[in-house]
């Protein structure tokens, strides 16, 4: 048996839903992948897949080798493309996703710069404050904030996330500073409308203590993008939890002010993620590097200062 031929067969069926679009994509029968996916599971000594008329499933056993296979799998393609891709021209069109204040403050200047040192290629850059589905979207690349990804999806991790809970000088002014996390709740604050509307979690640096804090319902304030948060941070509508690659140059001025000392929200990572199924290889391993260059993995440089 060819493992990694097998491997590459259990990929292609999780990630296309079906033996025969696996074979197709693989350019093999039906009747080789399932001798492929069933030699596999014999090496494996257990089922990978539930398998019935209708749908497949992944048993637990295949729920914690998929990340395993893919990884030898992507590993195996990666070694025969850098054999030549030094020497390759990077080219073609890249269609990029990610949350509408990320690509504005930071995905933009990246994407011009890398534009700059490769002219024969083009990003496309789609804006959106949901997760979008790569395949029915045709995204190549995805950027997620999150620490809970799709399994069925490649991640590298390429920085952190930190946010801080704050506010304007002239709401605090007229409605106090909240001192302790608890506090919160008798203030005005401001919530996303898909995560966090409900309760923000606080973690205190030295003690280690976690606070889960019930925000007021219905918020002041709530809305699906963080750039509309902010402007309304700064108005003075509330209190908001913000991203600091967005509130950082309004926290230098003074324009908002960092509350509850000590206490940290959850802190998520930055993600690259896409499938195996990459239209063009060499443009996206490249701009992932790029990114992985530019984001420092444990304090980029908007949280330098």
């Amino acid at each position: 048996m060819d493992r990694l031929q097998a491997m590459k067969v259990f990929v292609e069926v999780v990630e296309r839903g079906s033996l025969t679009a696996a074979a197709e994509a693989l350019d093999i029968s039906r009747a080789m992948a399932t001798r492929q996916l069933e030699a596999l599971e014999r090496w494996l000594g257990t089922r990978l897949l539930q398998r019935s008329t209708r749908r497949l499933s992944l048993t637990d056993a295949g729920l914690e080798a998929l990340p395993r296979c893919r990884q030898l799998v992507e590993l195996a393609e990666e070694t025969r493309l850098a054999a030549g891709a030094r020497q390759q021209e990077v080219s073609g069109l890249l269609r990029l996703s990610a949350s509408m204040s990320f690509a504005q403050q930071h995905l933009a200047p990246a994407v011009a710069e890398f534009l700059s040192a490769h002219p024969q290629t083009q990003i496309e850059l789609l804006a959106s404050e949901h997760a979008v589905n790569l395949v029915e979207d045709r995204i190549d690349l995805a950027l997620r904030i999150s620490n809970e990804l799709d399994p069925a999806l490649i991640a590298r991790r390429l920085t952190v996330c930190r946010s801080v809970v704050c506010a304007a000088p002239a709401y605090l002014a007229a409605r106090g500073t909240p001192l302790a996390p608890q506090q919160l709740r008798e203030h005005a604050c401001l919530g996303h409308a898909r995560y966090g509307s409900e309760e923000w979690r606080l973690r205190h640096e030295e003690a280690g203590a976690e606070e889960r804090v019930p925000l007021p319902a219905p918020p002041r304030l709530r809305a699906n993008e963080a750039t509309v948060l902010l402007q309304g941070a700064l108005a003075g509508a509330g209190i908001a939890l913000l991203p600091t690659y967005l509130v950082g140059p309004a926290l230098a001025d003074g324009s908002l002010v960092r509350l509850l000392p000590g206490w940290e929200p959850e802190l998520l990572g930055i993600h690259a993620v896409y499938t195996s199924r990459r239209h063009q290889p060499l443009l996206l391993r490249r701009f992932v590097d790029f990114l992985a260059e530019r984001f420092d993995p444990e304090r980029p440089y908007w949280d330098a200062g």
